[in-house]
């Protein structure tokens, strides 16, 4: 009969480099973690944190975001530039480009892959914006001023379009839905940010499409054709686990891995946590797959929790993002599409509002532009499903937290 493997035998494989494998490995250690930790990352460079590409780094102004993590220090191994090609759940063994990787626990922290712009395969001059790699082959075009088409309206899009302009860029922004974060937003609160573009200087012509595109332009479905030194696709994001197709792992309807309220997958000593995965919200009453950075930073210390056998509370955190546009903070906090209202406080064609969904006279979700105290009472209210006095919430010289019916 073997002996019972110690903590300090244990071995844990983190299956991506972006926040949430790194957050997984710092909590690990943070919890007195004391077995062995290996990180593998696909890309080459040392782990870094993606919200400055779209901004600092994509601008110039700032060389690269790697972590400050002292991965020697906690004793993390990085095993670096390593696709990882499958998992052999029954045997515990991670396989990767350079071979077999044994694991005792296996996290899954692979993100999310930038969908592509069908027919644009290989065509020059077609950027995405995940990567870093694709923060530097995109400067020398912000530099040289070129005219650019974005392809999609929504989060990255908007944050790309500022920093064209920024730069000195002609900007068109080609938007298939009828206004900007369609997929994101109701169609009142997403209308008064349309208007944002054009204060820019940027063209956004949306209900168009892409039809192909062109050395040097873009032709559009009605015709149209858009002069184009370079065009950035940002029209969404998949969960990156093709490479769990044929394991034992199950995926949700978009090929996310199905993890539970401790983010352990179907499969034995397998988590997942971050961009691809998605969790049961029992305070929302559904799965959620949320594609933001701070699940990516809150869900590893649930993992880690549950690896070392402690009571955590289930992984329930209200979602939460922040984009930088257009001159806005905007922020948002919550999940809206089960509320049954929505309340205005402020303006929307001034500087400075938010929107909050209720249901049930309790706030479930509340959008912030320039609003930052909203947003930091409204996310504690919503965690709290504190009854709220839908009047008394209209009124935005009124703090939140003075609304409670």
């Amino acid at each position: 009969m073997s002996e019972p493997t110690t903590q300090s035998q244990r071995s844990v494989v983190v299956a991506g480099a972006g926040m949430a494998g790194v957050q997984t490995a710092v909590a690990l250690r943070e919890k007195g973690f004391t077995g062995t930790i290996t990180l593998i990352g696909a890309e080459p460079h040392q782990p870094y944190d993606r919200p400055p590409l779209s901004k600092a780094v994509l601008l110039g102004t700032a060389e690269g975001s790697a972590f400050d993590v002292d991965f020697e220090a906690l004793g993390v191994e990085l095993r670096l530039g390593r696709e990882v090609l499958g998992v052999r759940t029954a045997d515990h063994v991670l396989d990767t480009e350079a071979g077999p990787v044994p694991y005792d626990v296996l996290v899954l922290a692979t993100g999310a892959e930038p969908l592509r712009l069908p027919g644009s395969e290989g065509v020059p001059g077609v950027h995405l914006l995940r990567t870093l790699d694709d923060a530097e082959r995109l400067r020398p075009v912000l530099a040289r001023q070129h005219d650019v088409v974005v392809v999609g309206a929504g989060w990255i899009g908007a944050e790309f379009t500022t920093a064209a302009r920024e730069a000195g860029c002609a900007v068109t922004v080609v938007e298939a839905a009828e206004r900007p974060l369609a997929g994101a937003l109701p169609a009142e609160v997403a209308a008064p940010m349309a208007a944002w573009y054009a204060d820019s200087g940027a063209v956004l012509r949306t209900g168009t499409r892409v039809e192909r595109v062109e050395p040097g332009e873009v032709v559009l479905d009605d015709g149209t054709r858009v002069p184009a030194g370079a065009v950035v696709v940002g029209i969404g994001a998949r969960p990156a686990t093709a490479w769990l197709t044929g394991s034992d792992i199950a995926l949700g309807a978009h090929g996310e891995v199905l993890a539970d309220d401790r983010l352990r997958t179907s499969a034995p000593d397998v988590y997942a946590v971050g961009d691809c995965a998605s969790f049961p919200s029992g305070r929302y009453g559904e799965r959620l797959l949320v594609h933001h950075w701070d699940n990516a930073l809150q869900g590893p210390r649930t993992v880690a929790a549950d690896i070392l056998g402690e009571a955590a509370a289930p992984y329930d955190p209200v979602p939460y993002f922040w984009s930088e546009q257009f001159g806005r903070f905007v922020q948002y906090a919550g999940h809206h599409p089960g509320a049954d209202t929505l309340l205005w406080r402020g303006d929307p064609a001034g500087p400075a509002w938010s929107v909050c969904w209720l249901r049930e006279g309790r706030l479930t979700a509340l959008l912030a532009v320039g609003r930052p105290r909203d947003l930091a009472q409204g996310r504690r209210l919503i965690e709290a499903g504190t009854p709220m006095d839908a009047t008394l919430l209209e009124d935005p010289a009124r703090p939140l937290k003075s609304a409670i019916a």
